[in-house]
């Protein structure tokens, strides 16, 4: 099929993994689908390079030429598509076509999972500060830090550029730390850490969101299978004020 020519709706639904077609005629016809904006009708032909489609609300990437990739980003290689000086990026470690973008930052030292993707809206909503998207990272740290430094982990330390929020913290061992953040500002667990006088010596972070794999090795990656997308998708359909507001609710 060449690029731009419509195709059944139901059938586009389908290749992005939302069930068989007849499941997703089924999401059509109960109206839970809308195509820029407006609810969707059996028998609706799209644009899938174009269109902007939701369904239950959430927004479901439709292009074809979309790609999603973890990356088990190695220590010592640069978070961007191009470096000066020469350095190795992540771009380079995956493939060339389509290209890619990495979807926020992990500094040279720190190693663990990355996505890159060629999919701007998605990568913008996991990286909006509204949509406070979970990272995990294991903090190897120096010393041992007692319950008073956990704790003011926990409840947000005073920053250089103003105080963290409050972060998910626990014990691994004696010199190792959970930490779970929504925050997306430069090198924020390392400063964190520093802060209550336990520096980082070792930083892996171990998930993203939804997203998370033990066996990927440093250096793999795969690209995300349809269900992980999925979850990517509704990871960041809200943005995290509102999903608050809910439970609360």
């Amino acid at each position: 099929m060449s690029a731009g020519e419509p195709e059944r709706l139901q059938k586009v639904l389908a290749r992005c993994g939302l069930g068989s077609r007849r499941a997703c005629e089924t999401l059509i016809s109960e109206g839970r689908v809308r195509v820029d904006g407006s609810v969707a009708r059996l028998g609706d032909r799209i644009d899938a390079a174009g269109a902007a489609v939701e369904v239950d609300g959430v927004i479901v990437g439709v292009r074809p030429d979309l790609v999603h990739y973890l990356l088990n980003k190695p220590r010592g290689t640069v978070t961007t598509a191009h470096d000066p000086q020469g350095r190795p990026t992540v771009t380079g470690l995956v493939p060339a076509d389509p290209r890619v973008f990495p979807v926020g930052r992990l500094d040279l030292q720190t190693e663990g999972l990355l996505l890159l993707t060629n999919d701007g809206d998605l990568a913008h909503r996991l990286t909006h500060p509204s949509f406070g998207i979970e990272k995990e990272y294991l903090a190897h740290v120096s010393g041992s830090p007692r319950p008073a430094a956990v704790r003011a982990l926990r409840e947000g330390v005073q920053l250089d550029d103003g105080p963290t929020a409050p972060a998910k913290v626990s014990v691994v061992s004696p010199d190792v730390l959970r930490i779970t953040v929504r925050e997306g500002r430069n090198r924020l667990v390392r400063r964190m850490c520093e802060q209550v006088g336990h520096p980082v010596r070792r930083l892996v972070r171990t998930r993203i969101g939804p997203l998370a794999d033990r066996k990927l090795e440093p250096g793999h990656w795969r690209p995300l299978t349809v269900g992980e997308t999925r979850s990517l998708e509704k990871a960041a359909a809200a943005p995290a004020s509102a999903e608050a507001g809910r439970s609360r609710r």
